[in-house]
């Protein structure tokens, strides 16, 4: 079945934009369009806005997955001129301004454009061997996280059922790949779990001995950050009993175990919860924008864009995020999206009403970096200025809470972290499904 933009187009003669994904750059470009004169769809496979920094919160059981995935229609609900639509994208044809998309159902639509919005974000990098993502998984999605928390809490159970000391210390070994502040926050949380929060539920084994590894292929962890920050996060987590490996390089994995490469040469982890952490790899629509454009990507399949965020040779067409690469090389953050977002969409209102001036490039603003190791305890890096400790923690908890969407997400989220950190380091929302999980093979029969 073929359906052409639902009508829209036919019925108003108003500039048509159409925004591939609703994340932070899509949402953000989207609203920066909410009082122009332009109807704008917000095309997404998803139906949720995903605030992707807390991901690693669901997958150790802090908070439940709706209070940092609000549905993408309420996130727009105010802006009467911008609908969404539930489609993955699947083509675009650039000569007749028209992307294609399929609906769950397979349905096939065609959106007419004036101004295309491209921000689909990326995905997970393996480095060549994508056959590991089934023995490591990795966090972009709410699924992701689900599935490992799945994973993390999964393998204490299996752990207090295991009958001897070499299976129950294999499902007590966590290996996380990528000292980033992805890595280093999971890192930090594992360590939580097994010292804190765990070890009064199990009677057969002691959680407090799991056995957590933190790897890098790098000098040291966070490596966007100040060195002081660096030393200060790698003596935290050493204090909280994790072995921090660096200048150490992943170079097999499988469902027992992790192969790795360092300074005292190669070593085989037995291991079965391993974590990625390590890369990421553009949206394929960066690949799918080159080859109609002709642009270059970057080893990452990151797109070349413009200072103003047009794609070369395609009029009207705009790419943002971290499927895009500029002269400035900016980091793969939440902030250069949101940035470019409100940059790209103010942009577009300027051409709708006649600006056809050169514009001004898109200059990002670095508010800083920020990350947690664990409870109460975080390094950030604001205008210059390092920040460690409970101080850093609080600032950190102020800046997530504050980008949350909708006061019911934030004071839900204040609860559960409140609740997680005086009560016993309680985690309220620990669900798994061990059957669901693919690192966890299978539970006994049942009797």
């Amino acid at each position: 079945m073929h359906n052409s933009a639902l009508g829209r187009a036919e019925e108003s003669r108003r500039p048509q934009v159409v925004v591939i994904g609703g994340g932070f750059g899509g949402v953000r470009g989207a609203k920066a369009l909410a009082r122009a004169d332009v109807d704008v769809t917000l095309v997404d496979r998803t139906n949720h806005h995903l605030f992707q920094p807390l991901l690693y919160q669901v997958a150790t059981g802090i908070l439940p997955p709706g209070l940092i995935a609000p549905a993408l229609r309420r996130v727009v609900t105010k802006e009467r001129t911008i609908r969404t639509l539930l489609a993955e994208v699947h083509g675009m044809d650039l000569e007749r301004k028209v992307v294609r998309a399929v609906t769950p159902t397979g349905q096939t639509l065609e959106l007419p454009y004036d101004y295309l919005v491209v921000a689909g974000g990326a995905t997970h990098a393996y480095f060549g061997h994508p056959q590991w993502s089934q023995f490591a998984p990795a966090m972009k999605t709410i699924d992701d996280a689900r599935m490992l928390r799945s994973h993390i809490l999964g393998a204490y159970e299996l752990a207090e059922l295991a009958t001897d000391d070499a299976e129950r210390a294999a499902r007590l070994t966590f290996v996380v790949v990528g000292a980033g502040p992805t890595g280093v926050e999971i890192t930090g949380q594992l360590a939580e779990l097994a010292r804190y929060v765990l070890p009064e539920d199990y009677r057969s084994i002691d959680t407090r001995r799991a056995r957590i590894i933190l790897l890098d292929a790098g000098p040291s962890v966070l490596a966007p950050f100040a060195p002081k920050l660096q030393d200060y996060t790698r003596r935290r987590l050493e204090s909280m009993g994790v072995e921090v490996r660096l200048s150490t390089t992943a170079t097999d994995i499988d469902s027992e175990s992790i192969t790795v490469t360092g300074p005292t040469g190669e070593e085989r982890i037995v291991a079965r919860t391993k974590i990625w952490a390590a890369g990421v790899q553009a949206s394929p629509l960066a690949a799918m924008l080159a080859k109609a454009t002709g642009t270059p990507t970057d080893r990452s399949g990151r797109l070349a864009v413009h200072p103003d965020c047009s794609v070369p040779g395609a009029d009207g067409v705009y790419a943002i995020g971290d499927m895009v690469t500029t002269a400035d090389r900016l980091p793969g953050v939440a902030q250069v999206a949101m940035q470019q977002g409100t940059y790209v969409g103010r942009r577009i209102a300027d051409r709708v009403r006649g600006d056809i001036s050169t514009p001004a490039p898109f200059r990002y603003s670095d508010k800083g970096s920020m990350a947690t190791i664990g409870a109460r305890q975080a390094v950030a890096q604001v205008g210059g200025v390092t920040i460690t400790g409970h101080l850093a923690y609080l600032l950190w908890c102020y800046v997530h809470v504050m980008f949350l969407i909708g006061w019911g997400n934030r004071l839900g989220t204040l609860y559960d972290w409140l609740r997680s950190l005086h009560h016993a380091r309680n985690r309220g929302h620990r669900l798994i499904n061990l059957t669901g999980a693919t690192a966890v093979e299978e539970l006994p029969a049942a009797a």
